[in-house]
């Protein structure tokens, strides 16, 4: 019997702190809907305010594809130091939540605790992207092209500091010309 309770609690604390983790509060931004299965795919980190892990990263692409089950198969994979450094890979698991209309996910690298994932932006077209957390500490900026124009940056920066981020923090992932790339994995 005590065993019984021990495992109820210890699974009402985890589905807790889980679900505490993910939804943002609802003044801070983010889209209204987001139309999923245009929404998977390739995405290249333009730029960010990253986790410590990333924080060196070059040529970074994030890729989603959807799940039977409506999850979100995603495979990140970077250089780590340089265009000639290590290739890196890590492959969580996204959770969109549907009162959010896909808009915030909760990003599982690990079961049971889920990382606040929340799509600030998304242009009409699909073609450019901010990703952001209400913690305002990780930040990105991300298309489907490894390079955008500079008016488009411009803009994106400018999007990420009306969230509230300090974009002298923001920093440029390098990224090379696709023909010169071998760290292209199929999606």
């Amino acid at each position: 019997m005590r065993q019984n309770v021990f495992a109820v609690v210890a699974a009402g604390i985890v589905a807790l702190l889980s679900a505490c983790s993910v939804m943002p509060p609802d003044t801070f931004p983010r889209e209204g809907s987001v139309d999923i299965e245009r929404y998977m795919g390739a995405w290249y980190v333009i730029a960010h305010i990253p986790p410590d892990r990333t924080r060196n990263s070059y040529n970074s692409i994030e890729r989603y594809r959807l799940t039977d089950d409506g999850r979100v198969a995603t495979r990140f994979t970077y250089r780590e130091g340089g265009f000639d450094g290590e290739l890196v890979t890590m492959e969580p698991t996204g959770h969109p939540l549907a009162e959010t209309n896909n808009a915030v996910w909760g990003m599982e690298f690990f079961w049971p605790l889920q990382m606040e994932y929340t799509i600030s932006y998304v242009d009409p077209d699909y073609e450019t992207t901010i990703v952001a957390r209400s913690e305002r500490d990780w930040v990105w900026i991300m298309a489907r092209t490894p390079r955008v124009p500079s008016t488009v940056y411009d803009d994106l920066v400018h999007r990420v500091a009306a969230l509230g981020y300090d974009t002298d923090a923001l920093r440029r992932v390098p990224q090379q010309p696709l023909d010169q790339r071998d760290d292209l994995q199929p999606e």
